[in-house]
Protein backbone atom coordinates (compact mmCIF):
# COMPACT_ATOMS: atom_id res chain seq x y z
CA UNK A 1 0.00 0.00 0.00
CA UNK A 2 1.10 3.36 -1.17
CA UNK A 3 0.67 6.90 0.33
CA UNK A 4 0.32 9.04 -2.65
CA UNK A 5 -0.86 12.77 -3.71
CA UNK A 6 -2.09 12.37 -6.70
CA UNK A 7 0.54 15.24 -8.85
CA UNK A 8 2.94 14.05 -8.79
CA UNK A 9 1.82 9.77 -7.87
CA UNK A 10 5.54 9.49 -5.36
CA UNK A 11 5.21 11.73 -2.53
CA UNK A 12 5.10 10.11 0.37
CA UNK A 13 3.23 11.89 4.19
CA UNK A 14 6.04 12.97 5.94
CA UNK A 15 8.01 14.79 2.72
CA UNK A 16 8.10 18.69 3.08
CA UNK A 17 6.36 19.25 -0.29
CA UNK A 18 3.40 16.86 1.16
CA UNK A 19 4.01 19.20 4.51
CA UNK A 20 3.33 22.02 2.50
CA UNK A 21 0.77 21.22 0.48
CA UNK A 22 -1.09 19.80 3.84
CA UNK A 23 -1.17 23.28 5.10
CA UNK A 24 -2.51 25.79 2.09
CA UNK A 25 -6.37 26.93 1.47
CA UNK A 26 -8.66 25.29 -0.94
CA UNK A 27 -8.07 27.96 -3.26
CA UNK A 28 -4.39 27.62 -3.26
CA UNK A 29 -2.66 27.64 -7.00
CA UNK A 30 -1.47 23.85 -6.16
CA UNK A 31 -4.74 22.54 -5.38
CA UNK A 32 -6.52 23.78 -7.83
CA UNK A 33 -3.96 22.91 -10.50
CA UNK A 34 -4.03 19.75 -8.99
CA UNK A 35 -7.91 19.29 -8.46
CA UNK A 36 -8.39 20.26 -12.10
CA UNK A 37 -5.73 17.64 -13.91
CA UNK A 38 -7.07 15.98 -16.79
CA UNK A 39 -6.24 12.13 -16.43
CA UNK A 40 -4.62 10.40 -19.25
CA UNK A 41 -5.10 6.54 -20.26
CA UNK A 42 -2.44 6.39 -18.00
CA UNK A 43 -4.12 8.04 -15.24
CA UNK A 44 -7.29 6.89 -15.75
CA UNK A 45 -5.74 3.13 -15.51
CA UNK A 46 -3.97 3.59 -12.18
CA UNK A 47 -7.59 5.57 -10.83
CA UNK A 48 -9.47 3.10 -11.42
CA UNK A 49 -7.43 -0.06 -10.55
CA UNK A 50 -8.46 -1.71 -7.45
CA UNK A 51 -5.81 -1.44 -4.76
CA UNK A 52 -5.20 -2.95 -1.05
CA UNK A 53 -7.99 -0.51 0.42
CA UNK A 54 -9.83 -0.13 -2.76
CA UNK A 55 -10.31 -3.21 -2.57
CA UNK A 56 -13.30 -3.53 -5.45
CA UNK A 57 -12.16 -6.97 -7.16
CA UNK A 58 -13.72 -8.26 -3.56
CA UNK A 59 -16.48 -9.93 -3.64
CA UNK A 60 -18.32 -8.13 -0.97
CA UNK A 61 -17.64 -4.71 -2.83
CA UNK A 62 -19.17 -6.84 -6.29
CA UNK A 63 -22.16 -7.88 -4.62
CA UNK A 64 -22.52 -4.09 -3.24
CA UNK A 65 -22.25 -2.55 -6.40
CA UNK A 66 -24.57 -5.28 -8.43
CA UNK A 67 -27.37 -3.98 -5.64
CA UNK A 68 -26.81 -0.56 -5.79
CA UNK A 69 -27.03 -0.53 -9.38
CA UNK A 70 -29.80 -3.11 -9.90
CA UNK A 71 -32.03 -2.34 -13.22
CA UNK A 72 -29.51 -0.15 -14.52
CA UNK A 73 -27.68 -1.10 -18.02
CA UNK A 74 -24.38 -0.28 -16.94
CA UNK A 75 -22.82 -0.37 -20.73
CA UNK A 76 -25.52 1.87 -21.92
CA UNK A 77 -25.59 4.22 -18.46
CA UNK A 78 -24.21 7.68 -18.37
CA UNK A 79 -20.85 7.25 -15.59
CA UNK A 80 -23.03 10.16 -13.95
CA UNK A 81 -26.34 8.10 -13.13
CA UNK A 82 -23.86 5.74 -12.32
CA UNK A 83 -22.11 7.44 -9.40
CA UNK A 84 -25.13 8.79 -8.40
CA UNK A 85 -26.60 5.58 -7.25
CA UNK A 86 -23.99 4.54 -5.62
CA UNK A 87 -23.72 7.46 -4.17
CA UNK A 88 -27.39 7.11 -2.39
CA UNK A 89 -25.80 3.40 -1.99
CA UNK A 90 -23.14 4.35 0.19
CA UNK A 91 -24.57 7.29 2.33
CA UNK A 92 -27.58 5.68 3.40
CA UNK A 93 -27.07 1.68 2.67
CA UNK A 94 -23.57 2.51 5.56
CA UNK A 95 -24.93 3.52 8.70
CA UNK A 96 -22.93 6.57 9.86
CA UNK A 97 -21.24 5.95 13.62
CA UNK A 98 -17.99 6.93 14.61
CA UNK A 99 -18.09 4.75 17.91
CA UNK A 100 -15.85 1.55 17.78
CA UNK A 101 -14.75 2.47 14.57
CA UNK A 102 -11.77 0.33 12.74
CA UNK A 103 -9.07 2.43 11.80
CA UNK A 104 -6.68 -0.33 11.43
CA UNK A 105 -5.30 -1.24 7.43
CA UNK A 106 -8.39 -3.96 7.08
CA UNK A 107 -10.68 -2.06 8.70
CA UNK A 108 -10.14 0.78 6.23
CA UNK A 109 -10.59 -1.28 3.15
CA UNK A 110 -13.82 -1.38 0.98
CA UNK A 111 -14.86 -5.10 1.63
CA UNK A 112 -14.35 -4.61 5.46
CA UNK A 113 -16.24 -1.55 5.34
CA UNK A 114 -19.17 -3.19 3.75
CA UNK A 115 -19.01 -6.53 5.94
CA UNK A 116 -19.59 -3.83 9.30
CA UNK A 117 -22.17 -2.08 8.04
CA UNK A 118 -21.24 0.87 9.53
CA UNK A 119 -17.87 3.78 9.72
CA UNK A 120 -17.97 7.64 8.99
CA UNK A 121 -16.09 9.46 6.51
CA UNK A 122 -13.14 8.06 6.74
CA UNK A 123 -14.60 4.78 5.88
CA UNK A 124 -17.18 5.96 3.43
CA UNK A 125 -15.43 7.89 1.24
CA UNK A 126 -13.09 4.85 0.63
CA UNK A 127 -16.19 2.54 -0.04
CA UNK A 128 -17.24 5.14 -2.21
CA UNK A 129 -14.17 5.58 -4.04
CA UNK A 130 -13.74 1.98 -4.61
CA UNK A 131 -17.17 1.20 -5.77
CA UNK A 132 -16.80 4.12 -8.75
CA UNK A 133 -13.42 2.45 -9.83
CA UNK A 134 -15.31 -0.91 -9.86
CA UNK A 135 -17.25 0.67 -12.62
CA UNK A 136 -14.30 2.39 -14.61
CA UNK A 137 -14.82 5.89 -12.57
CA UNK A 138 -11.74 7.24 -12.13
CA UNK A 139 -12.02 7.91 -8.11
CA UNK A 140 -9.22 9.62 -5.05
CA UNK A 141 -9.68 10.05 -1.43
CA UNK A 142 -9.61 13.67 -0.41
CA UNK A 143 -9.19 14.83 2.83
CA UNK A 144 -9.60 18.37 4.83
CA UNK A 145 -9.93 19.92 8.31
CA UNK A 146 -13.40 21.09 8.69
CA UNK A 147 -15.21 22.81 11.51
CA UNK A 148 -18.32 20.62 12.02
CA UNK A 149 -20.92 22.40 14.14
CA UNK A 150 -23.29 19.40 14.02
CA UNK A 151 -21.93 16.98 16.70
CA UNK A 152 -22.95 16.15 19.63
CA UNK A 153 -21.54 17.24 23.55
CA UNK A 154 -19.84 13.95 24.07
CA UNK A 155 -18.09 13.96 20.55
CA UNK A 156 -17.00 16.95 20.65
CA UNK A 157 -15.29 16.51 24.06
CA UNK A 158 -13.30 13.41 22.11
CA UNK A 159 -12.23 15.55 19.11
CA UNK A 160 -11.28 18.37 21.43
CA UNK A 161 -13.46 21.05 19.75
CA UNK A 162 -15.53 20.93 16.75
CA UNK A 163 -12.28 20.75 14.03
CA UNK A 164 -12.75 17.81 12.66
CA UNK A 165 -10.10 15.69 10.06
CA UNK A 166 -12.13 14.96 7.39
CA UNK A 167 -12.76 12.62 4.19
CA UNK A 168 -14.31 12.64 1.28
CA UNK A 169 -14.09 11.59 -2.41
CA UNK A 170 -13.42 13.09 -5.77
CA UNK A 171 -14.63 11.38 -8.97
CA UNK A 172 -13.53 12.13 -12.39
CA UNK A 173 -16.97 12.89 -14.53
CA UNK A 174 -17.95 14.46 -17.75
CA UNK A 175 -14.35 16.14 -17.61
CA UNK A 176 -14.06 17.29 -14.46
CA UNK A 177 -12.78 16.31 -10.83
CA UNK A 178 -16.20 16.71 -8.32
CA UNK A 179 -16.17 16.16 -4.87
CA UNK A 180 -18.50 13.84 -3.42
CA UNK A 181 -19.54 13.62 0.22
CA UNK A 182 -21.59 10.51 1.06
CA UNK A 183 -21.04 10.61 4.80
CA UNK A 184 -24.55 11.75 6.70
CA UNK A 185 -27.64 8.92 6.10
CA UNK A 186 -30.56 10.09 6.18
CA UNK A 187 -31.47 8.68 9.66
CA UNK A 188 -28.63 10.93 11.25
CA UNK A 189 -29.90 14.05 9.28
CA UNK A 190 -33.19 13.70 10.62
CA UNK A 191 -32.09 13.07 14.18
CA UNK A 192 -30.01 16.22 14.17
CA UNK A 193 -32.05 18.22 12.11
CA UNK A 194 -30.09 18.27 9.16
CA UNK A 195 -31.26 18.18 5.52
CA UNK A 196 -29.46 15.14 3.63
CA UNK A 197 -26.78 16.22 1.15
CA UNK A 198 -27.33 15.20 -2.52
CA UNK A 199 -25.30 14.66 -5.28
CA UNK A 200 -26.51 15.38 -9.12
CA UNK A 201 -22.84 14.16 -10.74
CA UNK A 202 -22.30 17.20 -11.85
CA UNK A 203 -21.78 19.67 -9.33
CA UNK A 204 -19.66 19.13 -6.05
CA UNK A 205 -21.28 17.69 -3.29
CA UNK A 206 -20.41 19.40 0.27
CA UNK A 207 -21.48 20.75 3.62
CA UNK A 208 -21.71 24.30 3.17
CA UNK A 209 -21.38 27.08 6.33
CA UNK A 210 -25.12 27.32 6.43
CA UNK A 211 -27.64 25.05 6.45
CA UNK A 212 -31.32 26.07 5.31
CA UNK A 213 -32.63 27.49 8.77
CA UNK A 214 -29.40 29.88 8.85
CA UNK A 215 -27.57 27.83 11.25
CA UNK A 216 -23.84 27.25 10.80
CA UNK A 217 -23.08 23.66 9.81
CA UNK A 218 -19.86 22.90 8.35
CA UNK A 219 -16.45 25.23 7.06
CA UNK A 220 -13.69 23.81 5.79
CA UNK A 221 -10.27 25.17 7.10
CA UNK A 222 -7.47 23.42 5.31
CA UNK A 223 -7.47 21.17 2.76
CA UNK A 224 -5.11 18.72 2.13
CA UNK A 225 -5.40 17.06 -1.20
CA UNK A 226 -5.93 14.66 -3.38
CA UNK A 227 -4.85 11.00 -2.95
CA UNK A 228 -4.55 7.96 -5.35
CA UNK A 229 -5.37 5.51 -2.59
CA UNK A 230 -5.74 5.54 1.22
CA UNK A 231 -2.20 7.45 2.66
CA UNK A 232 -2.79 5.56 6.10
CA UNK A 233 0.35 6.73 8.02
CA UNK A 234 -1.26 10.16 6.79
CA UNK A 235 -4.45 9.65 8.33
CA UNK A 236 -2.85 7.88 11.25
CA UNK A 237 -0.56 10.11 11.94
CA UNK A 238 -3.79 13.04 11.92
CA UNK A 239 -6.09 11.55 13.88
CA UNK A 240 -3.53 10.52 16.42
CA UNK A 241 -2.40 14.33 16.88
CA UNK A 242 -5.57 16.01 16.36
CA UNK A 243 -8.25 13.84 17.68
CA UNK A 244 -6.01 11.74 20.62
CA UNK A 245 -9.11 11.21 23.14
CA UNK A 246 -10.74 9.52 19.97
CA UNK A 247 -8.68 6.47 20.09
CA UNK A 248 -9.34 3.34 21.70
CA UNK A 249 -6.18 1.85 23.92
CA UNK A 250 -4.32 0.12 20.52
CA UNK A 251 -4.85 3.41 18.64
CA UNK A 252 -5.85 1.61 15.74
CA UNK A 253 -10.02 2.43 16.34
CA UNK A 254 -11.93 4.87 18.00
CA UNK A 255 -13.22 4.59 21.56
CA UNK A 256 -16.26 2.71 22.08
CA UNK A 257 -20.13 2.79 23.59
CA UNK A 258 -22.87 4.66 22.87
CA UNK A 259 -23.81 5.76 19.29
CA UNK A 260 -23.91 9.64 17.27
CA UNK A 261 -27.53 8.96 16.68
CA UNK A 262 -28.44 8.14 20.92
CA UNK A 263 -26.92 11.35 21.27
CA UNK A 264 -28.73 13.94 18.98
CA UNK A 265 -30.50 16.35 21.31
Amino acid sequence: MTDTVTETGTLTPDTDVLTEIGTLTPDADVLTEIGTLTPDAEDIARLTAATDFLDHEHEAVRAFVDKALGGIDRDAADPVDLAVALYYAVRDGIHYEVYGADLSPQGLTASSIITGGKGFCLHKSVLYAAACRAVGIPARLHYSDVRNHLASDRLRSYIGGDVFFHGLATVYLDGRWVKVTPVFDKLLCRLYGMTPLEFDGRSDSLYHPFDAQGRQSMEFLTDHGDFDDVPYAFVMENMRRKHPKFLDEDGTGTVGGGSLADEAN
